[in-house]
């Protein structure tokens, strides 16, 4: 088997087949994709609602109540609450039914998946955090999503076992952070990114066990510095008063210097560690993991798997994947399974084929819902030799009978649920985080558009009336509706306007921070541009010997290919285009003081 490129069915551009994958489709007996990589994520994150929040009503037989849900009142999906759907006053089952070979098979479970009652809320044991989505064991958190057992924290994504943070991305084991990103075990950082093991600090970029530092980069076991400048302890503090990050206007400033301070230092290519012959970035004890992403705690044998922890094996083109799951392909958050195909949702489950929402469970084909129960198709009961009957007669079918959707896209088996399946609008979801788009851009490619409903409040305060400095901020600001900077004019699911919340003031207050500009949602995209792209570019180490080869950096110490260029080549998440100095490993860990 040799490399193959084909062109993409969604975007008509090339991608590759190496012949790993395809030995892997042979042993698993199913065809390759007909979707190159990055449509296949965003295709997959077009049923990942994990921000956008609703009131609406409770669907369950003698419910009526007012819950808060990732489906808007007027999507059509029947929504119970999370103790409704968990509880015995409904059966998956009873919603089954036989299989029409007169028309695609997809078409049928698109049918069976409007009808099927889903869960308004994922946020399990929350203790006076209801306004957050797919977490557990949140208390007093406000606006948390994907992170567990977090607390007093607030407007954070993917946020671990931290406390007292806000405006938080990919931050764990932390205390009193603000506007951080990609940080562990920090307390009291600020703006910064990349960083472990730091504490009273602001503005820094790899760095680690530091405290006492200010718009710093590749620092390691170091204090007192400011814009990589050492200080004495007296001389730091008096220093750091020319830098009033309490003010709005300064801090903008501070912003842009700390921005292009931060360039002229090297970059790591990737962050790839305990790892062994594996591509992508975020990779950790990882083995022959090609093109992934984000994994954490192990992960063997896979290719193009984004955000997995626990050893996984033998997994391609997955994303949300943990516990120990292996054989599983085009898939979306699995914790854990084995054999599972273009799924989504499946938790504790063994061969699964394009099914959603499983519990406990093991032989389904086009299942919803379903929890506990054996060898079903379309949620209806067989019996072990009649489910194994059918499974081939199913898939012949899909190939001979394939649905197509509103573009002319071609769904046989192989292929994940197609976009238009989703009860959620393209600008509902994670997909317009990893590729935002226009509400024109987003119809022409046969996605739907969610338009902003009328709000019922009134601005009282824009963003340019904002007090300058927290210091001149009053109690009076908790009852203004301010204005977001973007006036939803961009495409990052502005809300227009948003109110300071009383924890929220005592936060900036404390940590002495203005207040923001942007609606909470805005700050999370902001963010989001801060880390790269799911993209691999073949570059070679930008080490010329003594310099960067952009003249614009002196090496600290000599490496150890001496004054030559440095000869190794990488794959990067750093495009060729891109302004960061780009360093391989070796010479990059010369480099961190």
């Amino acid at each position: 088997m040799n490399t193959e490129t084909r062109t993409c069915q969604n975007c008509k551009q090339p991608f590759v087949i190496e012949p790993d994958d395809f030995a892997f489709y042979e042993r698993l007996e199913i065809p390759p994709p007909t979707w190159c990589f990055m449509c296949r994520v965003v295709r997959r994150m077009c049923f990942r609602n994990e921000r956008t929040l609703y009131k609406r009503r409770c669907d369950a037989l003698g419910h009526n109540e007012e819950l808060i849900s990732i489906f808007s009142p007027g999507n059509t999906q029947r929504v119970y609450d999370h103790a409704a759907w968990w509880g015995d006053g409904w059966d998956p089952l009873t919603y089954g039914r036989g299989i029409d070979f007169s028309r695609p098979f997809l078409e049928q479970v698109k049918e069976l998946w409007k009808e099927v009652p889903d869960v308004a809320l994922m946020n399990i044991n929350p203790v006076n955090s209801e306004y957050c989505s797919i977490t557990e064991g949140n208390k007093n958190c406000y606006l948390v999503f994907g992170g567990d057992f977090n607390e007093n924290t607030s407007y954070s994504t993917y946020a671990f076992n931290s406390k007292e943070c806000m405006d938080t991305y990919w931050v764990s084991k932390s205390e009193y952070n603000y506007e951080t990103v990609d940080c562990i075990s920090c307390v009291r950082l600020l703006w910064s990114r990349y960083c472990e093991g730091c504490y009273d600090s602001a503005f820094l970029f790899n760095c680690r066990n530091c405290h006492d530092c200010f718009g710093c980069s590749n620092l390691s076991n170091q204090s007192f510095q400011i814009f990589n400048a050492q200080y004495s302890k007296d001389g730091y503090f008096e220093k750091l008063k020319e830098f009033d990050f309490s003010d709005h206007r300064k801090l903008s400033e501070i912003k842009e210097q700390f921005n292009t301070h931060k360039l002229g230092y090297p970059c790591r290519f990737a962050h790839i560690i305990h790892s062994t012959n594996s591509t992508g970035d975020n990779l950790e004890d990882s083995k022959n993991c090609r093109q992934c992403f984000d994994i954490f705690g192990g992960g063997e044998d896979c290719a193009r798997v984004w955000l997995a922890y626990s050893k996984i094996k033998d997994i391609l083109d997955c994303d949300r994947v943990g516990l120990n799951t292996e054989l599983a392909v085009d898939c979306s958050t699995l914790y854990p399974g084995s054999k599972i195909y273009f799924s989504r949702f499946i938790f504790e489950a063994h061969d699964i084929h394009y099914s959603y929402n499983i519990h406990n469970a093991a032989y389904l084909f086009g299942c919803v819902g379903v929890r506990g129960k054996q060898y079903c198709i379309l949620n209806k009961q067989y019996t072990k030799e009649e489910y194994e009957v059918l499974v081939p007669k199913i898939r012949e079918h899909m190939n001979a009978m394939p649905y197509a959707d509103v573009k002319g896209r071609v769904y046989k088996y192989g292929e994940f649920f197609p976009p238009e399946f989703s009860p959620f609008a393209y600008n509902e979801t994670v997909a317009q985080e990893l590729v935002t788009l226009t509400e024109e851009e987003v119809r022409e490619r046969g996605y739907v558009w969610r338009k902003v409903e009328e709000r019922n409040y009134s601005v009282t305060m824009k963003p340019d009336t904002i007090p300058s400095s927290i210091s001149e901020v009053s109690d009076s600001i908790l009852t203004e509706v301010i204005g977001c900077e973007h006036e939803g004019a961009c495409a990052e699911q502005c809300a227009t306007a948003f109110r300071i919340t009383p924890s929220e003031l005592a936060f900036y207050r404390k940590m002495k921070i203005p207040l923001p500009h942007l609606c909470p949602s805005c700050r999370h995209f902001q963010r989001v541009k801060q880390r790269n792209p799911l993209i691999l570019w073949e570059r070679s180490c930008e080490c010329a010997g003594g310099f960067s080869g952009k003249g614009n950096y002196k090496n600290a110490v000599a490496h150890s290919h001496g004054v030559e260029k440095c000869p190794n080549k990488f794959q990067t998440t750093y495009s060729p285009d891109r302004p960061e100095i780009v360093y391989c490993e070796s010479c990059y860990q010369a480099e961190v003081v």
